[in-house]
Parts: structure tokens; C-alpha cells; sequence
């Protein structure tokens, strides 16, 4: 199993905002990168922002990555605590003990980002975090979904909380219906990277 995180770079020719689309954090929520792959098949280079996709995050195939940690409680937020190992949101022994988070850690060190979009499954919602209620509103319009600031239950450790909350940065889960047509939802999405690219 290739195990090596891709993050594609669509550089714009403007200094534009830069933008960081991740998908797949739960291996078993796969259809993030079908859509950046579509995506990124048949679209042209973006003449606005800078966008970084990173199309599948966790390598596993079940909800936790391959040392059994959900990475959506294994960031180094304030509220971070440590959860049973046998519990589906394990956050591992220590935050940012994984590569996987590691690694987003140090791509927002390194990259001052103006927004994060993560695609998960399947409550339907568009889902934000920090000062990302405008940027959640137009997603949306495109996807016919609610928005929300609270996805209903405690997340700690989580990106959401880490990224938007603690680091100011507008943050927003995009939450798919796993019942709808996934060709129906690979257009939608077609249209929510395109206005991430080229109008937001």
C-alpha cells in the first residue's frame, strides 16, 4: 500500500488566496478523491487562487488510519483528550503522534492558508469552523445543503477545532449525502472547486 500523501499545487499566475482541500481524513469516506480527481482530469489550471489538494489523507480503509487513530481527534488542540483505544475516535497517545497529521501541521506552518475545506460522509451539512460563515453559506447555495457550526456531539482533537477555532483560519467540513447519486454529487463538487479556484 502506497502510503505517501499527494498534494497537488494549482498555482495561479495572481497572488491569490490560498486555499487547502483535503479529502478522505476517514479511509472509509472515499469519495473525496474521486471528486478532486474528476475534478482535476478535466478542468483547467485556476486564474485566481492558489489551491492545494491533497486527495486522500488516510490510507486505511476503515474509519482509523493504519495504527488504528482516528486523525479527526489526533490534532493538538486545547480540548485534546485521550480516548479508549478500542473506541471508533481513538486519538491516539499523544496529539499529532501520526504522520498523517503531522503532516498537515506542518503544511500550515510552512503555508499561510485563507481557507480549508475537508469532505467527509454522510450527515449532509456544510459544517464550519472559525470566521468561515460567509464561505459556508456559498457552498451552500451550490450544494442544496444546511449549514451548521455545530456538527451535534464533542469533537476533541478535532481539525475543525484546531484550524478554525484555534487558528483562525475559515474552516469548512463538507459533509455529503451518501444517498445521492455520486455522478449528481461529482458535478456539484465540480462546481465548489471551480469557485474555490476562480471566485471566492
Amino acid at each position: 500500500m502506497n502510503n505517501s500523501i499527494e498534494l497537488i499545487k494549482r498555482n495561479s499566475n495572481y497572488k491569490g488566496k490560498n486555499i487547502l482541500v483535503i479529502g478522505v481524513f476517514h479511509g472509509d469516506e472515499p469519495q473525496g478523491k474521486y471528486f478532486i480527481n474528476s475534478y482535476l482530469k478535466t478542468s483547467e489550471q485556476p486564474s485566481k487562487n492558489n489551491v492545494y489538494y491533497i486527495p486522500r489523507l488516510n490510507f486505511n480503509n476503515s474509519r482509523k488510519n493504519k495504527n488504528g487513530v482516528d486523525l479527526n481527534r489526533n490534532f493538538p488542540t486545547k480540548n485534546w483528550k485521550l480516548n479508549e483505544k478500542e473506541s471508533d475516535y481513538f486519538s491516539g497517545h499523544a496529539p499529532k503522534s501520526e504522520f498523517e497529521t503531522k503532516f498537515i501541521v506542518d503544511l500550515m506552518e510552512e503555508i499561510k492558508f485563507d481557507a480549508i475545506i475537508t469532505i467527509h460522509s454522510p450527515y449532509k451539512v456544510v459544517n464550519f469552523d472559525g470566521p468561515a460563515q460567509s464561505l459556508a453559506d456559498e457552498l451552500s447555495k451550490i450544494l442544496g445543503y444546511p449549514t451548521s457550526n455545530d456538527i451535534g456531539y464533542p469533537t476533541p482533537g478535532s481539525f475543525g477545532t484546531y484550524a478554525g477555532v484555534e487558528r483562525k483560519i475559515p474552516t469548512v467540513t463538507i459533509e455529503i449525502d451518501e444517498t445521492e447519486n455520486i455522478e449528481t454529487l461529482n458535478e456539484k463538487f465540480k462546481v465548489v472547486f471551480d469557485f474555490l479556484e476562480n471566485k471566492y
